[in-house]
């Protein structure tokens, strides 16, 4: 599986709305969909991916299992819902969505990933929200890593120790809040200066300093000219010198919301 550099989120894109957006993102050339059960919107997602002129086999289209179904037969059978939901016959990713370790099933979930795959419901499984002891975990009790884990990442949290350990364990490191949630981050003045320097906005600052990170950052915008923009950040090359500077406003307690998957449980 090639995963694309910049995907395409769908939290909160529900109803006709949402599959017009979805479907205005796929038109824009996005060809990863990043869904989840908890979204409630699987079934949007599918129905763009059938509007859609583009084949279903150039669509990378991901989803996630939710935490109250960790448990092995819970899994299966959410997965299967999923595709039901979504109308499709496989998901090429599917990611448990939070470890949840005071519940401590994450391991089964996982062995329904791998499962799953086996029957053919998905193609490649992977993590959202995984810690390196969580991995570690998974490696020892199942021999299996995942090939991607999802993580909060932006320019306040850069998760230098998640990316480090992903990369020596072959994993692909993905971002989801990759502009902060539209929070403030966007009128931050030190961003906004390097920006400038580049003839781009600070979301396309941020996105290609992800990429330049190594990372694969998953931006949503429901309008088509920030569709396009957010993948507009190929045409310019950061500067190690910015680089580090951008870095320089990650802190270690950096998450938005304190969701730190230590202790943070998600159902």
């Amino acid at each position: 599986m090639t995963v694309p550099k910049v995907g395409f989120g769908t939290y909160k894109l529900n109803g006709a709305h949402g599959v017009q957006v979805i479907d205005s993102a796929i038109d824009r050339g996005y060809r990863l969909l990043d869904t989840a059960f908890n979204y409630e919107n699987e079934g949007a997602v599918g129905e763009a991916v059938r509007r859609s002129s583009v084949p279903r086999s150039e669509l990378i289209i991901s989803s996630k299992l939710p935490g109250r179904h960790h448990a092995y037969d819970q899994a299966i059978e959410t997965i299967q819902e999923s595709l039901y939901r979504a109308g499709l016959d496989y998901y090429d990713l599917y990611l448990i969505h939070w470890p949840n370790p005071k519940e401590d099933h994450y391991v089964e979930a996982w062995q329904a990933l791998i499962d799953a795959q086996k029957l053919g419901l998905v193609r490649s499984i992977g993590v959202s929200n995984f810690l390196p002891a969580h991995l570690d975990r998974l490696e020892k009790e199942t021999g299996v890593m995942p090939v991607i884990n999802q993580v909060e990442l932006h320019p306040y949290f850069n998760q230098q120790a998640q990316r480090d350990y992903d990369a020596a364990h072959g994993i692909l490191t993905q971002d989801w809040s990759p502009l902060g949630r539209a929070s403030e981050m966007l009128q931050n003045p030190v961003l906004k200066e390097i920006a400038a320097r580049y003839q781009k906005n600070v979301g396309q600052l941020i996105l290609r300093w992800e990429v330049q990170l190594g990372t694969l950052p998953i931006p949503k915008s429901s309008t088509p000219k920030r569709q396009l923009g957010n993948r507009d950040i190929f045409d310019f090359e950061i500067t190690a010198e910015d680089m580090a500077t951008i870095n320089g406003l990650s802190s270690a307690d950096g998450r938005l919301k304190n969701q730190n998957p230590a202790f943070y449980q998600e159902f």
